[in-house]
């Protein structure tokens, strides 16, 4: 069964046939070093270009919330696009970028190891012998990096979701000048734990998301290729990616609302992620789960096909220049 970063390909780009976009896939798969970090760039390029998206989406989970103390915001969001040029119009368009270093520095390490490690561990995973990898060593591998990688990146999205949120703020309310005095002011006044507020619905949403990501690109790239119906570059990567993001947002949504809640949260808001949960349902009801459910696919969506055609071409170049550089 062929990982994201395989090359095995039934259906030769070689044939006439075929029509190859994008760099010839490497006879010998990519060592973990060159996955590691060819995984944090794509990652990386990706938030590059799906950033406001991301943005837009938080500001739609939290519209509506109860803050403690309480605040009456004079701005309403209404949809993704009325999002994004409500914030253009009332903050500027570096409001659709708030957050971004920290980003940035949340996918050099989150992606680099959710994404990058995903088939070391599927192979430590998997029995000595077996030719196959089966579903459950594809889950398994995919909650284990995903848990992983929020555990390690978990304060640098404590503080892309604070400032993502805090631009519906005025000035005098914002609680931090820069991405540094974020992590200082957080690690003083809330201790280090407030660094890794919302672990555990993280590490929900993203094992979650983890498996509905790379277990169905793995999978609906592996039937494209084993059909015939594509050949291993560009297109196919594309298809799998987009169908990947459509099953992730589907299920991992409600969890990601609670998350961006919770680490949004002033201190003594709520108790733990299940009163975040409680209060929500209680509030907006279950709907409540799926708030900014179209921002966040557009955003998994298009973060999946830039990330994964980023991915697969960035480990062929890498592989390709090896030589060179040697």
């Amino acid at each position: 069964m062929r990982s994201p970063g395989s090359s095995t390909n039934p259906s030769s780009p070689s044939s006439p046939s075929a029509t190859m976009v994008g760099l010839k896939p490497p006879e010998v798969p990519p060592p973990a070093a060159v996955k590691f970090v060819s995984a944090g760039m794509a990652g990386c390029i990706a938030d590059l270009f799906t950033f406001p998206l991301d943005t837009a989406k938080v500001r739609l989970q939290i519209q509506g919330e109860v803050r403690i103390p309480r605040t009456i915001s004079s701005v309403e969001y209404r949809g993704v696009l009325g999002t994004l040029s409500t914030m253009v119009r009332t903050e500027g368009a570096r409001s659709l970028y708030s957050g971004l270093v920290a980003g940035l520095q949340r996918q050099m390490s989150f992606a680099s190891i959710r994404i990058g490690l995903y088939d070391s561990v599927k192979q430590l995973y998997t029995p000595k012998g077996t030719e196959n990898t089966g579903m459950v060593v594809r889950l398994l591998a995919g909650c284990t990096t995903g848990a992983v990688a929020v555990t390690c990146a978990q304060p640098t999205d404590v503080v892309k979701v604070r400032f993502q949120a805090s631009g519906a703020l005025s000035d005098s309310a914002r609680r931090y000048s820069g991405t540094m005095d974020a992590y200082r002011t957080i690690a003083r006044e809330e201790g280090f734990r407030g660094l890794w507020r919302g672990t555990l619905p993280n590490i929900a949403r993203n094992a979650i998301i983890n498996c509905g990501e790379l277990v169905t690109y793995d999978l609906l790239k592996d039937a494209l290729l084993r059909a015939q119906l594509m050949t291993d570059n560009v297109p196919c990567h594309f298809v799998a990616a987009f169908g990947a993001g459509f099953c992730a947002t589907v299920v991992a949504s409600p969890v990601d609302v609670v998350k961006t809640r919770y680490m949004n949260a002033s201190p003594g808001q709520y108790r733990n992620a299940l009163s975040c949960l409680l209060a929500l349902l209680m509030q907006d009801g279950p709907a409540g789960l799926y708030k900014g459910f179209v921002p966040s696919f557009l955003r998994l969506g298009s973060w999946n096909v830039v990330m994964f055609v980023s991915y697969e071409q960035l480990q062929r170049a890498m592989v390709l220049a090896r030589p060179a550089l040697a």
